[in-house]
């Protein structure tokens, strides 16, 4: 059998984390299995369906690394398929009109909710005979078996059985014309020739209404998979205040696609005890066979060590390149500062984000405003004005500002008024970056530059002054 899958997100918002995971394990198990994997874009609800949500499925999935072989295929460019398939199914005599009102069928249901039974449409037009004249308005449903069962081997919950009696008769066709997603996706299914419907557990009641159509087109089923959902640390559904914001939001937070990739292929799948894949190693080991039936739980901190890990491990041209980027956007001038390269190597492990790298690089390009307080009020005191003023001295006559050199003046320095080197460079950390924290004290000054280290060593002791004649 001949593999394709198929990830078929609706524009009418953002790509989120539940969505691409669920289009990551349709790409992967194309991969694996030397499929095809399409895209489809499902856009019969022109109402709410946007040019840039498009724009963003496209450009997130890109970003991504998830290229498709066909697509992006849209559903509002195929409604003359539908429309033909629907007429099939009347001339067939497997779908039929209703022409029941909205009043009408809200009382009905009214109607069995007080009887205490699940509120379902009555098929009064399933075999209507006195089919009303003029222009009387209708949909076509569907005409679900009566009797018999519906049961299907789901690729992650095992065997599946609905009685076709708890079903009711689905429209396919609304009054306007439009099709209904139930009816669209089997069309889609079948002419696309997907062996494989991967997609989330919020379908699976969808699914037997489906396979009838599919049985009444004389097509093959598909193989289905429900993966289950994705939480948050509280049980419930992932939402907004868990992280579940447009995956483009994570790239512009600092994420790497690649850590990406790897938390959500282990959110729900896993290979033994293993957690970091290459790409090769996910597309080798991807089966959905090892997708488990419990829902996941989303940790922002996992997907940020993650994130840390593939930073380590990033190409320094590439992680330049990002977060020259991430700079710029907060306004600063690169030329002001020194190569973004050499800063990206003395961060790459400090940092578990590009936007974190960011914000501790500022300091390299512009002026801080204020010192850290706690820093400052731990090492910016009265008698750590001595060392500053002597390590000044000998730095303001350096001619080769290297960090061999600026390492040995700070070494020596602190031999010289018998403390241990902690006593100098730490004062000398806050005062050239404002903070308690950076890359090692010779690294940190050699980035800052020789006029900017003596300047703010000069800013520093003014601030210790000041803080003298405050408590005095």
């Amino acid at each position: 059998m001949s593999i394709r899958t198929r990830f078929a997100p609706s524009p009418t918002g953002y790509l989120h984390i539940g969505g691409v995971r669920t289009a990551l394990f349709c790409w992967l198990y194309a991969k694996a299995k030397g499929g095809e994997f399409i895209l489809r874009v499902e856009d019969t609800d022109q109402a709410r369906s946007t040019q840039e949500s498009v724009d963003a499925i496209i450009e997130g999935m890109r970003w991504m690394g998830l290229d498709y072989d066909e697509g992006p295929i849209f559903q509002s460019e195929r409604f003359e398929r539908y429309r033909a398939m629907a007429d099939q199914l009347l001339d067939e005599n497997k779908a039929y009109r209703c022409y029941c009102s909205k009043e009408e069928l809200d009382e009905v249901r009214e109607g069995q909710r007080q009887r205490g039974l699940k509120p379902r449409y009555d098929r009064k037009c399933r075999d209507r005979v006195d089919i009303p004249g003029g222009q009387v308005e209708s949909v076509i449903r569907f005409r679900t078996p009566l009797e018999g069962t519906v049961s299907f081997p789901d690729a992650v919950r095992g065997s599946i059985a609905i009685q076709n009696e708890e079903l009711d008769d689905p429209v396919i066709v609304r009054t306007d014309g439009t099709p209904t997603y139930n009816f669209t996706v089997v069309v889609d299914d079948i002419d696309m020739q997907i062996s494989h419907v991967i997609r989330g557990d919020d379908h699976i009641n969808n699914t037997p209404r489906q396979i009838n159509i599919f049985r009444a087109l004389h097509a093959p089923v598909p193989i289905f998979a429900h993966v289950p959902m994705i939480v948050g640390g509280d049980g419930q559904r992932l939402s907004k205040r868990h992280g579940a914001v447009s995956v483009l939001q994570y790239r512009d937070d600092g994420y790497l696609p690649e850590a990406l990739r790897n938390y959500l292929v282990r959110l729900g799948w896993s290979s033994a005890d293993q957690e970091i894949f290459s790409l090769e190693e996910m597309i080798e080991k991807f089966d959905i066979s090892g997708v488990g039936r419990a829902a996941s739980t989303f940790d922002i901190q996992k997907l940020r060590w993650l994130n840390q890990h593939y930073i380590k491990d990033a190409d320094t041209e590439r992680l330049a390149s990002l977060l020259g980027e991430c700079l710029e956007g907060r306004g600063l001038m690169l030329a002001e500062g020194p190569p973004v390269g050499a800063v990206a190597e003395a961060l790459r492990e400090r940092a578990e984000t590009i936007e974190e790298m960011a914000c501790k690089s500022e300091y390299f390009y512009r002026e801080f405003e204020d010192f850290e307080e706690t820093a400052a009020k731990k090492h910016l005191r009265p008698i750590a004005a001595l060392l500053l003023e002597a390590v000044r001295a000998e730095l303001a006559e350096v001619t080769d500002w290297s960090t061999e050199t600026i390492h040995e003046i700070v070494a020596n320095t602190a031999v010289s008024h018998d403390v241990k080197m902690g006593k100098v460079a730490q004062p000398l950390r806050v005062a050239v970056s404002g903070s308690g924290a950076s890359p090692s004290i010779e690294v940190t000054l050699q980035l800052v530059g020789q006029c900017r280290t003596l300047a703010r060593i000069d800013r520093a002791l003014a601030y210790i002054k000041e803080r003298v004649g405050q408590n005095s």
